[in-house]
């Protein structure tokens, strides 16, 4: 198959902006909840904060025979995109 430039473009444009967030708050979810199975995956949006801006995720995880849901919230320099911090929440739903 060959590929010419605007379809490498158009390939890149379909990444959606939070990916890479998404990837860093699933690498962070397994480091602290390293027993459990990620089984959902949902992207809740973005705020901005002034100079930052927070990338909001719902993770939903297994573990034995718990299941549970985990919001993930990453704060972050929106110019520098520096990561400020990771804040997790256990919710039941």
């Amino acid at each position: 198959m060959v590929t010419s430039p605007n379809q490498i473009v158009a390939q890149e444009e379909g990444v959606p902006s939070y990916a890479k967030w998404g990837k860093l708050a699933m690498q962070e979810t397994k480091k602290r909840y390293s027993n459990a199975e990620i089984i959902d995956y949902l992207y809740i949006g973005k705020e901005s904060q002034g100079e930052n801006s927070v990338e909001k995720f719902k993770l939903w995880l297994k573990k034995e025979d718990r299941e549970f849901g985990v919001y993930i919230d990453i704060t972050f320099h929106s110019e520098t995109e520096e990561v400020i911090s990771i804040e997790f929440e256990e919710t039941d739903r």
